[in-house]
């Protein structure tokens, strides 16, 4: 990681958010005119099935443009609807664009164009995160992590016209000072019937887990935060009455929101009585308990995401995956199965440890314990991470847009580069063969699962090497 530039800005939060608010209102009052937002979700390149379709909406930016809209106007874009940033920005006083690496080309162009035409700009994200020093060369300013937690210092700059480098708050606020996400900013699209009928929602922050492929602790911070049970269940509830009805379906963008079992359960529990249907990414450390798996599917969970990576104990060791115990494997899944709960299993390949039969290990326990929707990655040390940094001497290339876990990274010691990926393709095209997706999907609902691995069956079979150099 870059030292700290000496121009950044840290949050003491040395007053209460009321204190700070009322001042904030005050100085926005004062302006002749209401400065304007244009905020910008960009779309990526990459030609693997990112951002194309039915795509997620985009809650962290939902939550910054329900920040900013309390003092500022806002225009809010997502260039994954077909939405365009316009050409002539002169409507406009600030560009703000989010950014991950597979985007991070085109949040780069959005910016230089902003700049050229004399506007503040500022980039946020994963990426500009990670990589602030480069972020910097095109923007006037970079959001460090989180931007809750360095509200009050960038929009009283903004407000003054007086912009620093990098923002970067010196401790993280609690989750309690989250506010509520207005979701019309991007409802307001005309193009928003694109986005996934899944409502994103959050309830903590952070991950102590320490994965060093992983860019959360640097994002969110290694402390778990997580917002009162009550502000979670009336979010839900908010939206059961916005779209009139009870069965709603959620998907908690937390990473790890089972890190605390006793608010996990009792977060459940109190979901179990709304009628509300959700997925969740989750850590499997104790999912090998059965009382778990059925508190899950009596809340109305149909789907988690887990993480398996490698059916290889030295790779799960290398990448400090310890809440991966392989013994578990089997149990976890059946417990999820018992229950009613599809699995969306996540398998990396690429790992100095793997080998041919590493790909036909993770077949047959794909097709033994029938996972319904598997995801296959290639390992990508991402920029900033201490991966990335041990990896940095072997890796092929710096082409951000190839940075969608998809692409061709560095050689393994084990398995040559061409072996591995035609290894790769030949597992994807086995496990979403026709008939592999019958005997996997056997007498499961009839639901976007099923959806799903037909649309796969159709993006593996047209699949060759060359999609991931």
């Amino acid at each position: 990681m870059q030292s700290s530039p000496s121009n950044t800005v840290t949050s003491p939060l040395a007053f209460s958010s009321d204190v700070s608010v009322e001042i904030l209102q005050q100085l926005a009052a004062q302006q002749k005119t209401r400065k304007r937002w244009l905020l910008v979700q960009p779309v990526s390149t990459t030609s693997m099935m990112v951002d194309s379709g039915t795509v997620s909406m985009p809650l962290n930016l939902i939550m910054v443009a329900t920040m900013v809209g309390k003092l500022f106007d806002v225009t809010f874009i997502d260039e994954r609807l077909g939405d365009k940033v316009p050409e002539d920005l002169s409507g406009f006083d600030v560009i703000a664009v989010t950014s991950r690496t597979l985007n991070a080309s085109k949040a780069y162009r959005i910016g230089d164009a902003a700049l050229l035409q004399g506007k503040i700009v500022i980039l946020g994200g994963v990426h500009p995160t990670m990589l602030y020093d480069e972020a910097a060369q095109h923007c006037s300013s970079v959001v460090y992590g989180e931007i809750e937690s360095i509200w009050t210092e960038l929009a009283t700059d903004v407000l003054n016209g007086k912009m620093q480098r990098v923002y970067r708050a010196k401790e993280l606020k609690p989750m309690s000072a989250m506010q509520h996400p207005d979701f019309s900013y991007a409802l307001s699209s005309r193009s928003a019937k694109k986005y996934s009928s899944r409502i994103p929602i959050l309830a903590t922050k952070g991950c102590p887990v320490g994965c060093n492929f992983c860019t959360t602790p640097t994002i969110y911070g290694k402390n778990y935060r997580y917002r009162e049970l009550d502000l979670v269940l009336d979010e839900m509830r908010y939206h059961q009455k916005r779209l009139d009805k009870e069965n709603i379906n959620l998907s908690f963008m937390d990473d790890n929101i089972s890190f605390r079992p006793q608010y996990f359960m009792t977060l459940l529990e109190e979901m179990a009585k709304l009628g509300v249907h959700w997925n969740a990414n989750i850590s499997m450390n104790f999912l090998d308990k059965p009382e778990v798996a059925e508190l899950a599917g009596r809340s109305g969970c149909d789907l988690l995401s887990i993480g398996f990576e490698s059916l290889n104990p030295e790779t799960l060791k290398s990448v400090h995956k310890g809440s991966n115990r392989l013994g578990n494997y089997e149990t976890v899944v059946s417990n999820l199965h018992k229950n009613g709960i599809a699995i969306q299993g996540y398998f990396m390949f690429g790992f100095d440890g793997d080998t041919e039969e590493s790909f036909q290990l993770t077949y047959d326990f794909i097709m033994k314990n029938r996972i319904e929707f598997p995801v296959f990655s290639l390992v990508t040390p991402f920029p900033g991470t201490p991966y990335f940094e041990e990896m940095k001497p072997r890796i092929r290339h710096f082409d951000w847009d190839k940075y969608d876990t998809y692409h061709y990274m560095f050689e393994p010691e084990k398995i040559k580069g061409e072996k591995l990926l035609e290894n790769f393709v030949k597992l994807q095209q086995e496990v979403y063969k026709g008939r592999a997706i019958l005997q996997r999907m056997k007498g499961k609902p009839m639901n976007w699962v099923w959806l799903a691995n037909y649309a796969m069956n159709r993006f593996t079979s047209k699949l060759s090497t060359k999609n991931y150099y």
